[in-house]
């Protein structure tokens, strides 16, 4: 009688390993997506207050050589205190509002892009590095001093 039933029986040996085998590439790469997603969000976040900054140093500078100088710093200091490190960082400064008579309301763009590396996941088909970019305004004082 014993001998009948294992006979019936289907022998599952090594499909605990197939099953590893199988499931933990997927499981690898779904927290490899998850790990880009994370960076991308935080670095939007990152480059979001960066260009912030930028906006607001550019904003409270005398003249439109300075506020370029100040973004550029501020965007700079601001990644770097939030641990994003950039291939490539561009900051342009939209400095046409320093040529506005005093008393009027003049305004300064900051443009910030970073080109974010992605290539030490190294999960096939995800791109290498990604680009953000964030671009805020802010208003240059109606009634400061400007060269």
């Amino acid at each position: 009688m014993i001998k009948r039933w294992r006979l019936h029986q289907r022998p599952d040996d090594g499909a605990a390993a197939v099953e590893l085998v199988i499931l933990t590439p997927m499981l690898i790469a779904m927290i490899a997506f998850a790990i880009m997603a994370m960076r991308i969000e935080v670095g939007n976040e990152a480059i979001d207050s960066a260009a912030h900054d930028a906006a607001r140093a550019a904003s409270i500078s005398r003249n439109a050589t300075d506020a370029e100088n100040a973004a550029t710093t501020a965007a700079n200091t601001t990644l770097a205190d939030d641990g994003l490190s950039c291939m490539t960082l561009t900051v342009t400064v939209t400095t046409d509002g320093f040529s506005v008579p005093v008393g009027q309301l003049g305004l300064v763009t900051a443009n910030v892009t970073c080109i974010v590396d992605l290539s030490d996941l190294a999960i096939p088909g995800l791109p290498g590095s990604t680009t953000l970019t964030s671009t805020f305004t802010s208003d240059i004082d109606r009634y400061g001093g400007r060269s």
